[in-house]
Parts: C-alpha cells; sequence; structure tokens
C-alpha cells in the first residue's frame, strides 16, 4: 500500500526543522513539493522548496482537477499538492512527506485515509511561537501578528489529526516523530 506522512502545525511551530530531521533519518521518505502562489522567502528556491506560480497559474491548475488539496489561505495566497507529485513519489517506491498548513493536513487526511499518517506539531505556546517567529527574522511585525492571530484557529484543529507532538524539546520531538513514522510504515 502506498503511504503518506502528513505535518501540519502552525507557522513558527518547528514543523519544517523535524520534517528535515524525518528526511534525513527515514531513507524511505521523500518530499512532496507543494505549490504555492506567495513570494520566495530566504534562499527558497523553485521546485526545490515549492513550486512557485502566479495566481493565475493556480486556478488554471485548480479547473483542470490537477490537485489533491489546495487552500487559499489569504486573497490570492494559494497553497496546494499536485496530484503529479505524488504519484511520481510513489512510483519511485517511497512514502510521500507533506509540509502543510492545518487545513490542507485535515483535507489530506481526508483524501488518504488509512494511507495516512497526520501528525500536528504544537508549540509549547502562543508566546513561544511569536518568540520563535520574531527571531526568524523573515516577516514584518504585521505578518508575525496575522500569523500569530491564524495560529490561534489552527490550534483547535489539532484534534483532528492521529497524533499531536508537542516541540517544546527539539530532541525529543525529533526521536518521537521518528519512532511514529518508522512504526507507520514498517
Amino acid at each position: 500500500m502506498n503511504k503518506v506522512i502528513i505535518f501540519s502545525a502552525p507557522s513558527g511551530s518547528g514543523k519544517t526543522t523535524l520534517v528535515k530531521h524525518a528526511l534525513e533519518t527515514i531513507s524511505e521518505l521523500q518530499f512532496s513539493i507543494s505549490c504555492t502562489t506567495r513570494q520566495p522567502r530566504g534562499s527558497e528556491v523553485h521546485a526545490v522548496d515549492y513550486h512557485f506560480l502566479s495566481p493565475d497559474e493556480f486556478r488554471q491548475k485548480i479547473a483542470e482537477d490537477a490537485f489533491v488539496e489546495y487552500e487559499e489561505v489569504y486573497t490570492d495566497k494559494y497553497y496546494g499538492t499536485l496530484k503529479s507529485e505524488v504519484e511520481k513519489i510513489w512510483n519511485l517506491g517511497k512514502v510521500v512527506i507533506f509540509d502543510v498548513d492545518v487545513k490542507g493536513g485535515v483535507s489530506l487526511k481526508k483524501y488518504f485515509g488509512e494511507q495516512a499518517l497526520s501528525i500536528f506539531i504544537k508549540p509549547p505556546s502562543i508566546e513561544e511561537l511569536e518568540r520563535r517567529l520574531v527571531s526568524r527574522d523573515t516577516d514584518d511585525a504585521e505578518t508575525i501578528r496575522i500569523r500569530i492571530e491564524k495560529s490561534e484557529e489552527e490550534m483547535s484543529y489539532a484534534d483532528q489529526f492521529d497524533t499531536i507532538v508537542v516541540n517544546d524539546d527539539l530532541e525529543k520531538a525529533k526521536k518521537e516523530i521518528e519512532l511514529l513514522i518508522r512504526n507507520f510504515i514498517a
């Protein structure tokens, strides 16, 4: 059976760090590159970190039914998972790993059902989340304020995931996700 691992979390929870750890330590995994209409941040590269599309290109793919799931997170800020990306990874005999927003994670779990292990990464607190976002130094104060407001709503989705990992100790969280994934794909 083809399997997928879904990671979701409010921005700044450490999700991407944990996904990178999983990819480095579990050879059966292959990252699914999502599509987005937002601009690249920092050193992000097209077709490595994301498939960066214009809003019109994204809407064209929606019309073609090319997505497993997609979400308009903010006006004209879309994120989505291409069906072709998932098939490509399965054809390599690998397990797909997703790093998606919370609503995308819920949608992917519904789509894949028992083929999926969905993991919600929870920050220790909203205050810690804000501290992490500020220290990342990738967003302005207004963007951080919007992300914090959104994260409070996103936390309410946690119980729709198979498991919740609180990232208050990174090394502990790394061990926990590694064990969860290895048990699921065994």
